[in-house]
């Protein structure tokens, strides 16, 4: 009897129970809902280290005639950056992006004609790029990315001295111009989102690694104090790898 009166109980319960959620309001089930954190264009500005190398052979300035074997150059220094660009988070974990940016070098080192055996100082002094950037969202303050794009960088002019300390010998190439692709990835940080000390919310820290190819330029030797060709060239390819850190300030967009 006991045993009946408990089931009788419980099947009471449990069909008032199911009478009183068939008189409550339904709710529609929705998805999580999207984090914005990494939509919004912004400005940035940091710096770092960069090398370069340069493979270079003489050549005969008429018909490109090859007269030496390849030598190997390097040049290194520091940079600072600046840039722009906006980023728009397409799904929870994936964003796309534009940016470009500006550096200001000073990547140096020796340079050699490796004919006549002439020496001299070349300098890096600036460089720009624009491309886009994809990036995969690991955790709601922690990005990784790859990025690439179109480069142009400038090399000063280059004063040739004797390797033996004879002095100047009044031969120079002339401020150079290359024009390249290069290709990067990276990680980026919220600040307010890692540190939790009340920052800005659009502040940001990246770390990338950047590394750039030129096309090949056959670079004339000229006479420095008239600008008379004398009949050599160097054949110079550059390869040029930065790796920094910059502050970055994003502005997010209205309705996101």
């Amino acid at each position: 009897m006991k045993n009946l009166f408990a089931a009788s109980f419980a099947g009471l319960l449990l069909s008032s129970g199911v009478a009183a959620a068939a008189d409550l309001p339904m709710k529609a089930w929705s998805a999580p809902v999207q984090s914005n954190l990494w939509s919004g264009c912004y400005v940035d500005g940091g710096g770092g280290y960069g090398l370069s190398n340069d493979d270079t052979y003489s050549e005969t300035t008429a018909g490109l005639v090859p007269t030496s074997v390849t030598t190997t150059f390097g040049s290194r220094g520091w940079y600072g950056q600046a840039g722009a660009g906006c980023d728009y988070q397409a799904t929870q974990h994936f964003l796309v992006g534009a940016f470009g940016d500006y550096n200001f070098m000073n990547l140096h080192g020796q340079f050699m004609d490796p004919l006549s055996g002439v020496v001299g100082e070349q300098k890096e002094t600036d460089a720009w790029a624009a491309g886009g950037r994809l990036g995969y969202i690991v955790t709601p303050a922690l990005m990784g990315y790859i990025n690439g794009g179109y480069t142009q960088a400038s090399f000063d002019q280059i004063n040739f001295s004797s390797l033996t300390g004879g002095g100047p010998v009044g031969e120079d190439i002339a401020k150079t111009t290359y024009a390249g692709w290069f290709l990067g990835g990276g990680t980026e940080t919220s600040l307010s989102g890692v540190l939790g000390l009340g920052l800005p919310s659009g502040l940001f820290l990246r770390s990338e690694y950047r590394y750039a190819t030129y096309s090949p330029k056959d670079d004339a030797i000229v006479v420095t104090s008239t600008g008379a060709a004398t009949g050599t060239s160097d054949h110079v390819s550059k390869y040029v790898q930065t790796i920094g850190a910059s502050l970055v300030y994003k502005f997010g967009w209205p309705g996101l």
